[in-house]
C-alpha cells in the first residue's frame, strides 16, 4: 500500500488562527509560523490550570515489521473519527527526525487520508525545535572542552566525559571519534562520540519539563562527566545553563498544526523510544488535556518500549492518567512474527495486550487494514482477541480518513466509559534498586527468564548508586524489532535472558538508561537511503519526500 495511492483530502487546511479559535485560544496570543503553523505560549497552560482535564488515549503497537505498522496514521485517524462523532479532540505527536526521514523510515506525519499538515514542513525543518536542542546540547559540550583547555579547575577527567555531541542525521562514522587533535592551541585530545539529536538528554529534558524554571533546573542537573576522583560534574558547574535555556526559550512552546481533516494537533518534541522516553512533550499533552475532551497521543514502537516508558516515566513525571490504550496490529505483523500460533504473531499480540493491562489500562486492538489483507486473517485476529476479552476493530483510516475509524472510536469510547477515573498502576516503586527494576521489566514486559549484567554495567551501577541515582526510573534501550534484546527473536520468544552492557545516567531528564544488546544511539544509513530519491524540480517543488 503506497502513500501515493490514496490522496490527502482535497479540502484546503484552515488558517492556524481558525484552528486556535476552535480550541478556545485567542488567535492574537498565538505565535504564528506562516499561515498553518503556530506556537502556543506555555502561559496558556497556567491560565487553564483550574480547568478539568479531558481523557487521554494512548496509541501503541505490537512488535512491528521493519516497515512499521501505522501508529501515527492510526493516532490521527482515531482523533479524526472522535471529532466526526462530535467530540472536541486533539492529537499529540512527536516531531519527526531528519535521520530516519532521509534514511529508511520516512516521515512522521501519518499517511493516506490520516495525516497532519503541512506534512512537508513538519517533516523537514518545521519551527527549528530540533536545531535548538542540538545547539543547546553542543554548546554544553563545547563549554566542557573549553574548560579542559583553560586549566580544568573542576578536575574533569577527559576519559570520563559522558556527554556526547548530537546531530539530527544518521551518520555511523560519528559513533566513535577523536577530537582535539592539532596541538595545544586546538583543544585537549580525547575520545568522543555523537548521538542523533532525538536521543540526547536535552531532548528528553525538553519533553519532560513543566515550565521555564523546571527546564533550567533539569538542565543544571545534567551530568557532563566525572572527575578524576569519580565525582559527577554537572552543567551548572560549567555555568552553561542560562545560555542553554535561551537557546530553548522558544522550543518549549507547543507547536499547533492540524490534520488533513482539520483536527487540531500539537506536534512537539521528538525523543526516540528505543533510547529515550519516546513521547511528545509533557507541556503539549497537559495543555491539550485542558483544551479538549479527548486527547490522542502515541508512544514510539511497541508496548515494551514506548508504552512502558510513557507509563513509568512520562505519566509519573507529568501526573497523567490515561483512560484507554489502542494497540495497533496488522495481519502482516502477525505473519512476520510467526503467524497464528501461541509462540508466533498471535502470541506476540497477546503479550502486548497483557503488558497494557498490567498498568491497569484496558486496550482496544486496531487492525490497521492494508489492501492485500486476507479478510479471513483479520477475522482470525478478531476472534483471538475476543477470547482474551479485548475488542479488535478493523480500521480503514488510511483510505477513508476519520470515517474509516468510526468503529475504532466507538470501541475506545466504550473502554473509556468503563474505566471511569481509575488510577494508573506502576510495576515497580522508585526505591527498588536499579537492577531489580530492570529485572521486573525483563520478566513481566518482555517475558525473559532474567537479566545478565556484564562487568561494565555492574561498575556503572556501583557509581550510580554511590551518587544517589538509584531512585530514578529506568529507561531501557534495546531493539524495537523483538520483545527480547535480539532482533532475530520474533514472535513471543521464551527462555531468553536480557543482556545489559552499560548504564548511563540522565540526571536532568530524571532516569537511568540501561543499554541492552547491540543497540546504538547513532543510527546509520541503509545501502540506498531515502535521500537518494529526493529531487527539487525547476519550479521549486520537491519530489520523493514521501
Amino acid at each position: 500500500m503506497s502513500v501515493s495511492a490514496v490522496p490527502v483530502s482535497a479540502v484546503p487546511p484552515r488558517r492556524i488562527a481558525a484552528v486556535a479559535q476552535e480550541l478556545g485560544l485567542n488567535p492574537d496570543l498565538i505565535l504564528p509560523h506562516g499561515h498553518y503553523i503556530a506556537k502556543v505560549p506555555i502561559e496558556e497552560l497556567t491560565a487553564r490550570r483550574d480547568r478539568a482535564d479531558g481523557r487521554l488515549i494512548l496509541v501503541t503497537a505490537m512488535t512491528p515489521t521493519p516497515q512499521g505498522e501505522g501508529k501515527t496514521t492510526t493516532t490521527i485517524g482515531l482523533a479524526d473519527a472522535l471529532r466526526h462523532l462530535g467530540h472536541r479532540t486533539m492529537i499529540c505527536l512527536r516531531e519527526p527526525s531528519l535521520g530516519p526521514y532521509f534514511g529508511v523510515k520516512g516521515g512522521g506525519t501519518g499517511a493516506g487520508r490520516a495525516q497532519v499538515v503541512p506534512a512537508e514542513d513538519i517533516n523537514l525543518h518545521f519551527v527549528g525545535d530540533m536545531y535548538a536542542v542540538e545547539k543547546a546540547n553542543n554548546l554544553l559540550c563545547a563549554m566542557a572542552d573549553n574548560h579542559l583547555q583553560h586549566g580544568n579547575e573542576l578536575g574533569l577527567d577527559p576519559r570520563r566525559i559522558v556527554l556526547r555531541r548530537v546531530i539530527d542525521l544518521n551518520e555511523r562514522s560519528l559513533r566513535d571519534i577523536i577530537i582535539g587533535l592539532g596541538g595545544p592551541k586546538h583543544g585537549v585530545p580525547r575520545r568522543d562520540a555523537f548521538n542523533i539529536t532525538p536521543a540526547s538528554e536535552v531532548m528528553a529534558i525538553l519533553c519532560l519539563a513543566r515550565d521555564f524554571n523546571d527546564l533550567g533546573e533539569r538542565l543544571a542537573r545534567m551530568v557532563v562527566g566525572f572527575t578524576y576522583r569519580g565525582e559527577p560534574v554537572r552543567a551548572e558547574a560549567l555555568r552553561a545553563v542560562g545560555a542553554m535555556q535561551v537557546l530553548l526559550r522558544d522550543a518549549i512552546h507547543p507547536n499547533l498544526v492540524q490534520s488533513a481533516e482539520g483536527t487540531p494537533a500539537f506536534v512537539h518534541g521528538g525523543p526516540f523510544a528505543n533510547i529515550a522516553q519516546g513521547t511528545n512533550t509533557a507541556v503539549a499533552t497537559r495543555l491539550a488535556l485542558k483544551l479538549a475532551d479527548y486527547v490522542v497521543t502515541e508512544a514510539g514502537f511497541a508496548t515494551e518500549l514506548g508504552a512502558e516508558k510513557f507509563f513509568h516515566i512520562k505519566c509519573r513525571t507529568a501526573g497523567l492518567n490515561p483512560a484507554a490504550a489502542v494497540i495497533v496490529a496488522t495481519a502482516r505483523a502477525v505473519a512476520y512474527h510467526g503467524g497464528f500460533k501461541e509462540t508466533g504473531g498471535l502470541g506476540n499480540l497477546a503479550q502486548h495486550i497483557a503488558n497494557v493491562r498490567r498498568f491497569g489500562v484496558e486496550p482496544v486492538v486496531a487492525l490497521n487494514r492494508f489492501t492485500d489483507d486476507s479478510p479471513e486473517d483479520l477475522r482470525r485476529i478478531i476472534r483471538f482477541c475476543a477470547r482474551l476479552g479485548v475488542e479488535a476493530v478493523v480500521a480503514r483510516h488510511y483510505e477513508q480518513g476519520g470515517e474509516g475509524a468510526l468503529d475504532l472510536a466507538e470501541a475506545v469510547l466504550r473502554v473509556v466509559a468503563a474505566r471511569g477515573r481509575k488510577r494508573l498502576r506502576f510495576l515497580y516503586p522508585l526505591d527498588l534498586p536499579i537492577e531489580r527494576k530492570v529485572e521486573v521489566l525483563a520478566r513481566t514486559i518482555y517475558g525473559a527468564e532474567g537479566v545478565d549484567f556484564d562487568r561494565g554495567a555492574r561498575n556503572d551501577l556501583e557509581l550510580l548508586n554511590r551518587h544517589g541515582f538509584g531512585g530514578l526510573p529506568v529507561c531501557v534501550a534495546k531493539t524495537a524489532m523483538s520483545l527480547s534484546d535480539r532482533t532475530e527473536l520474533r514472535g513471543r520468544p521464551r527462555g531468553f535472558r536480557v543482556a545489559v552492557n552499560e548504564f548511563r545516567v540522565s540526571a536532568g531528564a530524571g532516569f537511568v538508561v540501561a543499554i541492552c544488546g547491540n543497540i546504538v544511539t547513532m543510527p546509520g544509513l541503509p545501502k540506498e537511503p531515502a535521500a537518494t530519491r529526493i529531487q527539487v524540480l525547476p519550479d521549486g517543488r520537491a519530489t520523493g519526500l514521501t
